[in-house]
């Protein structure tokens, strides 16, 4: 297959050419050279753009991200940090899935006003307890 132009991996990637151009700087991917002034990629870069991007929907950060890719291109992830992700996702899941029963009770409550209503009541104590992580904060 043909080197792939700069503009073609961002169309085909689904991602701006500011952020190819950032991912170079940052080591992520590496273009093979330029036509003219514009960067050409091998087309291996678009499975590497797909792995960056299950990363950072997974909540790594580029960095870890970085550290996953071996000097050679390929994938090199820690099974541990992927457990440990998995097990952070489980907690996070837990914490959305309670805010969001407490909305929809609170949003169907039959108390006369919100301040009455204890559910309503519990979730304004938890988002101001010192220390306390309130989903989306």
């Amino acid at each position: 297959m043909t080197e792939l132009d700069i503009a073609e991996v961002a169309q085909r990637a689904g991602v701006p050419a500011s952020t190819l151009r950032f991912y170079e700087e940052k080591g992520l991917i590496a273009s093979s050279g330029r036509r003219g002034l514009r960067r050409q990629y091998d087309p291996g870069v678009l499975e590497r753009l797909a792995f960056i991007a299950l990363g950072r929907t997974a909540g790594f950060s580029l960095d870890e991200i970085a550290h996953m890719v071996a000097p050679d291109g390929q994938p090199r992830i820690d099974r541990r940090m992927l457990a440990d992700k998995a097990d952070a996702l489980d907690r996070r899941i837990r914490e959305l899935a309670v805010l969001r029963d407490s909305l929809r009770h609170a949003a169907a409550c039959p108390a006369p006003s919100h301040m009455e209503c204890p559910t309503f009541r519990r979730l304004l104590d938890e988002a101001t307890a010192p220390g306390r992580r309130m989903p989306g904060r």
